[in-house]
Protein backbone atom coordinates (compact mmCIF):
# COMPACT_ATOMS: atom_id res chain seq x y z
CA UNK A 1 0.00 0.00 0.00
CA UNK A 2 1.25 3.46 -0.88
CA UNK A 3 1.20 6.23 1.68
CA UNK A 4 -1.26 9.10 1.22
CA UNK A 5 1.53 11.39 0.01
CA UNK A 6 2.83 8.80 -2.45
CA UNK A 7 -0.70 8.26 -3.78
CA UNK A 8 -1.21 11.97 -4.38
CA UNK A 9 2.20 12.24 -6.05
CA UNK A 10 1.32 9.33 -8.35
CA UNK A 11 -2.01 10.98 -9.22
CA UNK A 12 -0.16 14.24 -9.91
CA UNK A 13 2.24 12.42 -12.27
CA UNK A 14 -0.70 10.78 -14.05
CA UNK A 15 -2.40 14.18 -14.40
CA UNK A 16 0.73 15.72 -15.91
CA UNK A 17 0.94 12.86 -18.41
CA UNK A 18 -2.69 13.41 -19.43
CA UNK A 19 -2.01 17.13 -19.93
CA UNK A 20 0.95 16.18 -22.14
CA UNK A 21 -1.34 13.74 -23.98
CA UNK A 22 -3.81 16.49 -24.84
CA UNK A 23 -0.98 18.74 -25.95
CA UNK A 24 0.38 15.95 -28.16
CA UNK A 25 -3.01 15.31 -29.73
CA UNK A 26 -3.16 18.92 -30.95
CA UNK A 27 -0.96 18.00 -33.93
CA UNK A 28 -0.74 14.90 -36.16
CA UNK A 29 3.04 15.07 -35.82
CA UNK A 30 2.93 14.49 -32.05
CA UNK A 31 -0.33 12.53 -31.82
CA UNK A 32 1.34 9.12 -31.37
CA UNK A 33 3.47 10.43 -28.53
CA UNK A 34 0.42 12.07 -27.00
CA UNK A 35 -1.48 8.78 -27.06
CA UNK A 36 1.44 7.06 -25.36
CA UNK A 37 1.50 9.67 -22.59
CA UNK A 38 -2.24 9.26 -22.10
CA UNK A 39 -2.06 5.47 -21.85
CA UNK A 40 0.83 5.60 -19.37
CA UNK A 41 -0.99 8.22 -17.28
CA UNK A 42 -4.20 6.18 -17.12
CA UNK A 43 -2.27 2.99 -16.33
CA UNK A 44 -0.62 4.75 -13.36
CA UNK A 45 -3.99 6.08 -12.19
CA UNK A 46 -5.61 2.63 -12.37
CA UNK A 47 -2.79 0.88 -10.49
CA UNK A 48 -2.75 3.55 -7.77
CA UNK A 49 -6.54 3.43 -7.39
CA UNK A 50 -6.54 -0.36 -7.02
CA UNK A 51 -4.28 -0.15 -3.98
CA UNK A 52 -6.53 2.27 -2.08
CA UNK A 53 -8.01 1.06 1.22
CA UNK A 54 -11.57 1.44 -0.05
CA UNK A 55 -11.01 -1.14 -2.79
CA UNK A 56 -12.15 -4.53 -1.50
CA UNK A 57 -13.36 -6.95 -4.16
CA UNK A 58 -10.58 -7.38 -6.70
CA UNK A 59 -12.31 -10.31 -8.43
CA UNK A 60 -15.14 -8.22 -9.87
CA UNK A 61 -12.85 -5.30 -10.66
CA UNK A 62 -10.28 -7.41 -12.54
CA UNK A 63 -13.06 -9.29 -14.34
CA UNK A 64 -14.55 -5.97 -15.49
CA UNK A 65 -11.14 -4.67 -16.60
CA UNK A 66 -10.44 -7.88 -18.53
CA UNK A 67 -13.87 -7.86 -20.18
CA UNK A 68 -13.66 -4.21 -21.15
CA UNK A 69 -10.07 -4.61 -22.33
CA UNK A 70 -10.93 -7.53 -24.58
CA UNK A 71 -13.97 -5.79 -26.06
CA UNK A 72 -12.02 -2.57 -26.56
CA UNK A 73 -9.05 -4.35 -28.12
CA UNK A 74 -11.21 -6.27 -30.57
CA UNK A 75 -13.21 -3.15 -31.47
CA UNK A 76 -10.03 -1.13 -32.03
CA UNK A 77 -8.78 -3.73 -34.52
CA UNK A 78 -12.07 -4.55 -36.21
CA UNK A 79 -13.83 -1.18 -36.50
CA UNK A 80 -12.96 0.44 -39.86
CA UNK A 81 -11.95 4.08 -40.11
CA UNK A 82 -15.35 4.93 -41.60
CA UNK A 83 -17.03 3.79 -38.38
CA UNK A 84 -14.66 5.63 -36.04
CA UNK A 85 -17.00 8.63 -35.45
CA UNK A 86 -19.86 6.43 -34.25
CA UNK A 87 -17.43 4.41 -32.15
CA UNK A 88 -16.29 7.64 -30.46
CA UNK A 89 -19.93 8.62 -29.86
CA UNK A 90 -20.64 5.20 -28.37
CA UNK A 91 -17.62 5.50 -26.06
CA UNK A 92 -18.95 8.85 -24.87
CA UNK A 93 -22.25 7.16 -24.03
CA UNK A 94 -20.39 4.63 -21.85
CA UNK A 95 -18.70 7.45 -19.92
CA UNK A 96 -22.11 9.01 -19.29
CA UNK A 97 -23.58 5.66 -18.25
CA UNK A 98 -20.66 5.04 -15.87
CA UNK A 99 -21.27 8.43 -14.26
CA UNK A 100 -24.96 7.63 -13.81
CA UNK A 101 -24.26 4.17 -12.33
CA UNK A 102 -21.75 5.58 -9.84
CA UNK A 103 -24.18 8.36 -8.88
CA UNK A 104 -27.03 5.90 -8.28
CA UNK A 105 -24.71 3.65 -6.28
CA UNK A 106 -23.44 6.55 -4.16
CA UNK A 107 -27.00 7.77 -3.58
CA UNK A 108 -28.09 4.28 -2.50
CA UNK A 109 -25.16 3.68 -0.13
CA UNK A 110 -23.39 6.94 0.84
CA UNK A 111 -21.65 5.28 3.79
CA UNK A 112 -19.67 2.99 1.47
CA UNK A 113 -18.42 6.02 -0.46
CA UNK A 114 -17.51 8.00 2.63
CA UNK A 115 -19.92 10.82 1.81
CA UNK A 116 -22.50 10.23 4.56
CA UNK A 117 -23.34 12.71 7.28
CA UNK A 118 -23.78 11.78 10.96
CA UNK A 119 -27.32 10.54 10.26
CA UNK A 120 -26.26 8.25 7.41
CA UNK A 121 -27.61 10.55 4.72
CA UNK A 122 -25.72 12.50 2.10
CA UNK A 123 -23.64 15.54 2.95
CA UNK A 124 -24.88 18.74 1.30
CA UNK A 125 -21.72 19.13 -0.79
CA UNK A 126 -22.08 15.52 -1.97
CA UNK A 127 -25.72 16.12 -2.92
CA UNK A 128 -24.70 19.05 -5.11
CA UNK A 129 -21.92 16.99 -6.69
CA UNK A 130 -24.31 14.11 -7.37
CA UNK A 131 -26.87 16.50 -8.81
CA UNK A 132 -24.37 17.87 -11.34
CA UNK A 133 -22.66 14.57 -12.17
CA UNK A 134 -25.94 12.68 -12.56
CA UNK A 135 -27.77 14.98 -14.97
CA UNK A 136 -24.67 15.68 -17.07
CA UNK A 137 -23.93 11.94 -17.24
CA UNK A 138 -27.53 11.08 -18.12
CA UNK A 139 -27.69 13.67 -20.90
CA UNK A 140 -24.33 12.47 -22.22
CA UNK A 141 -25.52 8.85 -22.21
CA UNK A 142 -28.71 9.23 -24.22
CA UNK A 143 -27.45 12.07 -26.44
CA UNK A 144 -24.41 9.99 -27.42
CA UNK A 145 -26.61 7.00 -28.25
CA UNK A 146 -28.72 9.16 -30.58
CA UNK A 147 -25.55 10.55 -32.19
CA UNK A 148 -24.30 6.98 -32.62
CA UNK A 149 -27.59 5.98 -34.25
CA UNK A 150 -27.45 8.90 -36.69
CA UNK A 151 -23.84 8.25 -37.63
CA UNK A 152 -24.37 4.49 -37.95
CA UNK A 153 -27.44 4.99 -40.12
CA UNK A 154 -29.75 3.25 -37.66
CA UNK A 155 -31.56 6.59 -37.28
CA UNK A 156 -32.15 9.17 -39.98
CA UNK A 157 -29.42 11.76 -40.32
CA UNK A 158 -32.02 14.40 -41.18
CA UNK A 159 -33.14 16.87 -38.51
CA UNK A 160 -36.24 15.74 -36.63
CA UNK A 161 -38.15 18.69 -35.27
CA UNK A 162 -41.71 19.50 -34.25
CA UNK A 163 -43.68 22.53 -33.21
CA UNK A 164 -42.91 23.72 -29.71
CA UNK A 165 -39.75 21.62 -29.45
CA UNK A 166 -37.63 24.35 -27.89
CA UNK A 167 -40.35 25.17 -25.37
CA UNK A 168 -40.55 21.50 -24.41
CA UNK A 169 -36.79 21.40 -23.94
CA UNK A 170 -37.00 24.51 -21.78
CA UNK A 171 -39.76 23.00 -19.62
CA UNK A 172 -37.84 19.75 -19.21
CA UNK A 173 -34.71 21.69 -18.32
CA UNK A 174 -36.57 23.60 -15.61
CA UNK A 175 -38.10 20.36 -14.26
CA UNK A 176 -34.69 18.69 -14.22
CA UNK A 177 -32.95 21.53 -12.42
CA UNK A 178 -35.91 22.05 -10.07
CA UNK A 179 -36.06 18.40 -9.04
CA UNK A 180 -32.28 18.41 -8.64
CA UNK A 181 -32.47 21.39 -6.29
CA UNK A 182 -35.23 19.67 -4.29
CA UNK A 183 -32.97 16.63 -3.99
CA UNK A 184 -30.14 18.86 -2.76
CA UNK A 185 -32.42 20.31 -0.07
CA UNK A 186 -34.19 17.23 1.31
CA UNK A 187 -32.52 14.16 -0.33
CA UNK A 188 -35.82 13.10 -1.86
CA UNK A 189 -35.41 9.80 -3.77
CA UNK A 190 -38.38 10.73 -5.97
CA UNK A 191 -36.76 14.05 -6.91
CA UNK A 192 -33.47 12.28 -7.68
CA UNK A 193 -35.12 9.72 -9.97
CA UNK A 194 -37.24 12.38 -11.68
CA UNK A 195 -34.11 14.41 -12.37
CA UNK A 196 -32.40 11.31 -13.80
CA UNK A 197 -35.28 10.31 -16.08
CA UNK A 198 -35.89 13.85 -17.35
CA UNK A 199 -32.17 14.28 -18.07
CA UNK A 200 -32.18 11.12 -20.19
CA UNK A 201 -35.22 12.31 -22.14
CA UNK A 202 -33.63 15.72 -22.59
CA UNK A 203 -30.48 14.10 -23.97
CA UNK A 204 -32.56 12.53 -26.75
CA UNK A 205 -34.47 15.71 -27.55
CA UNK A 206 -31.29 17.78 -27.72
CA UNK A 207 -29.79 15.68 -30.51
CA UNK A 208 -32.70 14.57 -32.71
CA UNK A 209 -33.22 18.05 -34.28
CA UNK A 210 -29.58 18.23 -35.37
CA UNK A 211 -28.77 17.30 -38.97
CA UNK A 212 -25.98 15.08 -40.22
CA UNK A 213 -23.83 17.95 -41.49
CA UNK A 214 -23.48 19.23 -37.92
CA UNK A 215 -22.41 15.90 -36.42
CA UNK A 216 -18.69 16.77 -36.14
CA UNK A 217 -19.58 19.58 -33.72
CA UNK A 218 -21.90 17.29 -31.78
CA UNK A 219 -19.20 14.63 -31.39
CA UNK A 220 -16.80 17.19 -29.93
CA UNK A 221 -19.56 18.64 -27.71
CA UNK A 222 -20.43 15.20 -26.34
CA UNK A 223 -16.75 14.72 -25.64
CA UNK A 224 -16.92 17.82 -23.48
CA UNK A 225 -20.08 16.58 -21.72
CA UNK A 226 -18.42 13.24 -20.91
CA UNK A 227 -15.46 15.05 -19.37
CA UNK A 228 -17.62 17.20 -17.12
CA UNK A 229 -19.63 14.13 -16.09
CA UNK A 230 -16.41 12.37 -15.10
CA UNK A 231 -15.23 15.44 -13.17
CA UNK A 232 -18.51 15.63 -11.28
CA UNK A 233 -18.28 12.01 -10.23
CA UNK A 234 -14.65 12.58 -9.30
CA UNK A 235 -15.85 14.97 -6.62
CA UNK A 236 -18.29 12.34 -5.35
CA UNK A 237 -15.55 9.74 -5.12
CA UNK A 238 -13.03 12.21 -3.73
CA UNK A 239 -10.64 11.26 -6.53
CA UNK A 240 -8.44 14.18 -7.57
CA UNK A 241 -7.14 12.35 -10.61
CA UNK A 242 -10.66 11.86 -11.99
CA UNK A 243 -11.50 15.50 -11.30
CA UNK A 244 -8.42 16.75 -13.16
CA UNK A 245 -8.78 14.35 -16.10
CA UNK A 246 -12.49 15.09 -16.44
CA UNK A 247 -11.97 18.84 -16.29
CA UNK A 248 -9.24 18.62 -18.93
CA UNK A 249 -11.42 16.60 -21.27
CA UNK A 250 -14.43 18.81 -20.61
CA UNK A 251 -12.64 22.09 -21.21
CA UNK A 252 -10.68 20.87 -24.25
CA UNK A 253 -13.89 19.47 -25.78
CA UNK A 254 -15.68 22.78 -25.19
CA UNK A 255 -12.83 24.73 -26.81
CA UNK A 256 -12.80 22.36 -29.79
CA UNK A 257 -16.57 22.73 -30.13
CA UNK A 258 -16.19 26.50 -30.18
CA UNK A 259 -13.54 26.26 -32.90
CA UNK A 260 -15.76 23.89 -34.91
CA UNK A 261 -18.74 26.23 -34.56
CA UNK A 262 -16.68 29.12 -35.87
CA UNK A 263 -15.65 26.93 -38.82
CA UNK A 264 -19.35 26.34 -39.60
CA UNK A 265 -20.55 29.84 -38.73
CA UNK A 266 -22.71 28.42 -35.97
CA UNK A 267 -23.43 29.63 -32.45
CA UNK A 268 -22.16 27.54 -29.54
CA UNK A 269 -25.17 28.75 -27.55
CA UNK A 270 -27.47 27.14 -30.13
CA UNK A 271 -25.48 23.92 -29.95
CA UNK A 272 -26.08 23.76 -26.22
CA UNK A 273 -29.80 24.30 -26.77
CA UNK A 274 -29.85 21.44 -29.28
CA UNK A 275 -31.34 22.59 -32.52
CA UNK A 276 -28.79 24.60 -34.38
CA UNK A 277 -28.47 24.09 -38.10
CA UNK A 278 -32.19 23.47 -38.35
CA UNK A 279 -34.35 25.75 -40.43
CA UNK A 280 -37.73 24.30 -41.26
CA UNK A 281 -38.50 27.12 -43.64
CA UNK A 282 -35.47 26.55 -45.81
CA UNK A 283 -36.03 25.17 -49.23
CA UNK A 284 -32.38 24.40 -49.80
CA UNK A 285 -32.57 20.94 -48.32
CA UNK A 286 -33.92 18.72 -50.98
CA UNK A 287 -34.41 15.09 -51.67
CA UNK A 288 -35.68 15.63 -55.23
CA UNK A 289 -33.08 17.26 -57.41
CA UNK A 290 -33.86 19.00 -60.69
CA UNK A 291 -31.79 17.48 -63.48
CA UNK A 292 -29.08 19.92 -64.55
CA UNK A 293 -26.36 19.57 -67.17
CA UNK A 294 -22.88 18.57 -66.01
CA UNK A 295 -19.67 17.30 -67.53
CA UNK A 296 -18.42 13.80 -66.83
CA UNK A 297 -15.14 12.19 -67.77
CA UNK A 298 -12.98 9.14 -67.24
CA UNK A 299 -10.01 8.42 -65.04
CA UNK A 300 -7.80 8.84 -68.13
CA UNK A 301 -9.12 12.37 -68.66
CA UNK A 302 -8.44 13.19 -65.02
CA UNK A 303 -4.96 11.68 -65.19
CA UNK A 304 -4.11 13.86 -68.20
CA UNK A 305 -5.08 17.04 -66.35
CA UNK A 306 -3.26 16.01 -63.17
CA UNK A 307 -0.01 14.95 -64.85
CA UNK A 308 0.16 18.20 -66.86
CA UNK A 309 -0.64 20.46 -63.94
CA UNK A 310 1.84 22.72 -62.21
CA UNK A 311 0.02 22.56 -58.88
CA UNK A 312 -2.73 20.31 -57.50
CA UNK A 313 -4.82 20.63 -54.34
CA UNK A 314 -6.66 17.55 -53.08
CA UNK A 315 -9.83 17.98 -50.99
CA UNK A 316 -10.63 14.72 -49.16
CA UNK A 317 -14.03 13.93 -47.66
CA UNK A 318 -15.98 11.14 -46.05
CA UNK A 319 -16.22 9.27 -49.38
CA UNK A 320 -12.47 8.75 -49.22
CA UNK A 321 -12.88 7.03 -45.86
CA UNK A 322 -15.81 4.91 -47.07
CA UNK A 323 -13.78 3.60 -50.01
CA UNK A 324 -10.61 3.21 -47.89
CA UNK A 325 -8.80 4.96 -50.68
CA UNK A 326 -6.16 6.79 -48.64
CA UNK A 327 -3.32 4.41 -49.53
CA UNK A 328 -4.13 4.46 -53.25
CA UNK A 329 -4.36 8.26 -53.08
CA UNK A 330 -0.94 8.47 -51.45
CA UNK A 331 0.57 6.45 -54.30
CA UNK A 332 -1.06 8.81 -56.79
CA UNK A 333 0.41 11.78 -54.94
CA UNK A 334 3.90 10.25 -54.98
CA UNK A 335 3.75 9.67 -58.74
CA UNK A 336 2.60 13.25 -59.34
CA UNK A 337 5.39 14.60 -57.15
CA UNK A 338 7.94 12.56 -59.10
CA UNK A 339 6.69 14.37 -62.21
CA UNK A 340 7.35 17.71 -60.54
CA UNK A 341 3.74 18.52 -59.66
CA UNK A 342 3.24 20.48 -56.44
CA UNK A 343 0.60 18.56 -54.46
CA UNK A 344 -1.10 19.64 -51.25
CA UNK A 345 -4.12 18.53 -49.24
CA UNK A 346 -6.81 20.97 -48.10
CA UNK A 347 -8.54 19.99 -44.85
CA UNK A 348 -11.80 21.58 -43.76
CA UNK A 349 -12.32 21.58 -39.95
CA UNK A 350 -15.58 19.62 -40.25
CA UNK A 351 -14.63 17.27 -43.11
CA UNK A 352 -15.71 13.73 -42.28
CA UNK A 353 -17.87 12.75 -39.34
CA UNK A 354 -15.73 13.86 -36.41
CA UNK A 355 -13.06 16.48 -35.66
CA UNK A 356 -9.74 15.60 -37.32
CA UNK A 357 -11.26 12.69 -39.26
CA UNK A 358 -9.37 13.46 -42.48
CA UNK A 359 -6.10 14.15 -40.67
CA UNK A 360 -6.27 10.73 -39.02
CA UNK A 361 -7.14 9.09 -42.33
CA UNK A 362 -4.16 10.64 -44.15
CA UNK A 363 -1.83 9.93 -41.23
CA UNK A 364 -2.84 6.27 -41.44
CA UNK A 365 -1.52 6.25 -45.03
CA UNK A 366 1.70 8.05 -43.94
CA UNK A 367 0.94 11.14 -46.00
CA UNK A 368 3.62 13.74 -45.08
CA UNK A 369 2.30 16.27 -42.61
CA UNK A 370 3.96 19.19 -44.38
CA UNK A 371 1.65 18.89 -47.42
CA UNK A 372 -1.52 18.73 -45.33
CA UNK A 373 -2.87 22.26 -44.79
CA UNK A 374 -5.86 23.63 -42.91
CA UNK A 375 -8.60 25.74 -44.52
CA UNK A 376 -7.27 29.17 -43.55
CA UNK A 377 -3.79 28.31 -44.81
CA UNK A 378 -4.80 26.83 -48.15
CA UNK A 379 -7.75 29.00 -49.23
CA UNK A 380 -5.61 31.84 -50.66
CA UNK A 381 -3.80 29.25 -52.84
CA UNK A 382 -6.81 27.99 -54.81
CA UNK A 383 -6.80 30.92 -57.24
CA UNK A 384 -3.24 29.99 -58.27
CA UNK A 385 -3.95 26.26 -58.59
CA UNK A 386 -4.26 24.38 -61.88
CA UNK A 387 -6.33 21.43 -60.68
CA UNK A 388 -8.42 20.75 -57.58
CA UNK A 389 -9.21 17.09 -56.99
CA UNK A 390 -12.26 16.67 -54.75
CA UNK A 391 -12.56 13.10 -53.49
CA UNK A 392 -15.69 12.15 -51.57
CA UNK A 393 -16.28 15.70 -50.29
CA UNK A 394 -19.42 17.72 -50.88
CA UNK A 395 -20.68 20.24 -48.34
CA UNK A 396 -17.22 21.67 -47.50
CA UNK A 397 -16.80 22.91 -51.10
CA UNK A 398 -20.42 23.92 -51.68
CA UNK A 399 -20.56 27.55 -52.96
CA UNK A 400 -24.11 27.85 -51.59
CA UNK A 401 -22.46 28.62 -48.27
CA UNK A 402 -21.34 31.93 -49.81
CA UNK A 403 -23.95 32.61 -52.48
CA UNK A 404 -27.35 31.28 -51.31
CA UNK A 405 -28.88 33.05 -48.33
CA UNK A 406 -31.68 30.45 -48.18
CA UNK A 407 -29.22 27.59 -47.71
CA UNK A 408 -28.92 26.02 -44.23
CA UNK A 409 -25.12 26.25 -44.56
CA UNK A 410 -25.07 29.90 -45.64
CA UNK A 411 -22.23 31.73 -43.94
CA UNK A 412 -20.20 28.57 -43.30
CA UNK A 413 -16.57 29.05 -44.38
CA UNK A 414 -15.73 26.62 -47.20
CA UNK A 415 -12.71 25.49 -49.15
CA UNK A 416 -12.75 27.80 -52.17
CA UNK A 417 -12.25 25.15 -54.83
CA UNK A 418 -14.30 27.18 -57.32
CA UNK A 419 -11.33 29.54 -57.80
CA UNK A 420 -9.07 26.87 -59.35
CA UNK A 421 -8.56 26.60 -63.11
CA UNK A 422 -9.89 23.02 -63.32
CA UNK A 423 -11.97 20.99 -60.86
CA UNK A 424 -12.14 17.20 -60.75
CA UNK A 425 -14.78 15.59 -58.53
CA UNK A 426 -14.65 11.88 -57.74
CA UNK A 427 -18.09 10.76 -56.63
CA UNK A 428 -20.26 7.67 -56.95
CA UNK A 429 -23.26 9.61 -58.25
CA UNK A 430 -24.87 13.04 -58.33
CA UNK A 431 -26.63 12.37 -55.03
CA UNK A 432 -26.62 15.08 -52.38
CA UNK A 433 -24.16 15.21 -49.51
CA UNK A 434 -24.71 14.46 -45.84
CA UNK A 435 -26.39 17.83 -45.35
CA UNK A 436 -28.93 16.94 -48.04
CA UNK A 437 -27.91 19.86 -50.28
CA UNK A 438 -27.26 20.05 -54.01
CA UNK A 439 -23.87 21.50 -54.97
CA UNK A 440 -23.48 24.12 -57.73
CA UNK A 441 -19.78 23.26 -57.95
CA UNK A 442 -20.68 20.04 -59.77
CA UNK A 443 -22.39 21.95 -62.60
CA UNK A 444 -19.68 24.50 -63.37
CA UNK A 445 -18.14 24.53 -66.86
CA UNK A 446 -14.66 23.86 -65.47
CA UNK A 447 -15.79 20.91 -63.36
CA UNK A 448 -15.44 17.31 -64.53
CA UNK A 449 -17.27 14.56 -62.66
CA UNK A 450 -15.62 11.14 -62.39
CA UNK A 451 -18.28 8.67 -61.27
CA UNK A 452 -16.57 5.81 -59.48
CA UNK A 453 -15.56 4.41 -56.13
CA UNK A 454 -12.79 6.62 -54.74
CA UNK A 455 -10.27 3.80 -54.43
CA UNK A 456 -10.94 2.47 -57.92
CA UNK A 457 -10.73 5.99 -59.34
CA UNK A 458 -7.38 6.67 -57.65
CA UNK A 459 -5.99 3.36 -58.85
CA UNK A 460 -7.23 4.01 -62.41
CA UNK A 461 -5.70 7.51 -62.46
CA UNK A 462 -2.44 6.13 -61.07
CA UNK A 463 -2.33 3.43 -63.77
CA UNK A 464 -3.08 5.99 -66.50
CA UNK A 465 -0.30 8.34 -65.34
CA UNK A 466 2.27 5.55 -65.01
Amino acid sequence: MLSANMTEMAYLLASILIILALKGLSSPVTARRGNSFGMIGMAIAIVVTLQLDGVQNYTWILAAIATGGIIGGVAARKVPMTDMPQMVAFMHSLVGLAAVCIAVSAFSNPVAYGIADINGGLKLASRIELFLGTFIGAITFTASLIAFGKLQGVLSGSPLSFKGQHYLNLILGIVMIGSGLIFCVNQSPEAFMLMLVVAMVLGVLLIVPIGGADMPVIVSMLNSYSGWAAAGIGFTLGNNMLIIAGALVGSSGAILSYIMCRAMNRSLFNVLLGGFGTDNSSSAVTGDQVQRPYKSGSADDAAFLLSNARSVIIVPGYGLAVARAQHALKELVEVLQEKGVKVRFAIHPVAGRMPGHMNVLLAEADVPYDIVEEMDEINPEFSDTDVVLVIGANDVVNPAAKNDKTSPIYGMPILEATKAEHILVVKRSMSVGYAGLDNDLFYMDKTMMIFDDAKKACEAMLHAIE
